[in-house]
């Protein structure tokens, strides 16, 4: 399902982000990106969501080659993708229901599809009743959970997490986690990058360690 084959990341003006990277990710796997800060976590993600395109090698996402994509094509590449930020990037000027709405309404779909698919979401994080809230007033953990539901309305294969965990104290990250995991059980693929891997011991996960730009382990946590 995604390939990396031998891919360096050179950004102008800087040192290598990656360098000669190659794994791959089945189908409904769940998959850490583990690393120190500056590792190129954050780079690789944006390489697997076509957000960036490698310097040298081979992205494969569904047999396609990122590379050679053309530029009108990759949004409709990227509707594959849900993304989670560590930051949220959520909109402080429009409700829980709004925020999840965004990304439908970006695709096309509007009023009775469109809310039955919002409140589904809101009711997998646990946010059902609480559509009208502005985030503002939500905690560190239920804004994260509020980010996960815009990630997943449109109904994502690949889910990408960035550090979602990072801000957040041990129980509200585990309760993340398991959503992650809730996901990936139903045939998401589910992708994270965080510094500890937290809770990867309790499942049979894919784990890549990633040290200066270089994937130094590819293992299975058991």
């Amino acid at each position: 399902m995604i390939t990396f084959d031998q891919v360096t990341k050179r950004y102008p003006g800087s040192h290598e982000a990656l360098t000669n990277v190659s794994f791959s990710i089945e189908r409904g796997e769940m998959v850490y990106v583990t690393g120190h800060s500056g590792a190129g976590k954050s780079t690789l993600l944006k390489l697997i969501a076509t957000i960036e395109r490698p310097t040298n090698g081979t992205v494969l996402i569904n047999n396609q080659n990122v590379s050679k994509l053309k530029e009108s094509t990759l949004p409709f590449m990227r509707r594959q993708f849900g993304m989670v930020f560590q930051d949220h990037k959520l909109l402080y000027d429009r409700n829980c229901y709004h925020n999840v709405a965004l990304p439908l309404a970006i695709n096309g779909i509007t009023g009775q599809e469109a809310g039955k698919r919002i409140r589904a979401a809101l009711d997998k994080v646990g946010l059902l009743n609480k559509e009208k809230v502005m985030p503002i007033t939500l905690s560190g953990g239920e804004q994260q959970r509020l980010a996960i539901a815009r990630a997943v309305v449109s109904r994502p294969s690949i889910l990408i997490a960035d550090e979602p965990t990072g801000n957040l104290d041990r129980n509200y990250a585990e309760d993340i986690i398991a959503l992650f995991k809730a996901f990936q059980q139903v045939g998401v693929t589910v992708i994270i990058a965080t510094h500890d891997a937290l809770g990867n011991a309790n499942h049979q996960n894919k784990v890549l360690h990633l040290n200066q730009g270089r994937l130094t382990n590819v293992e299975v946590a058991l």
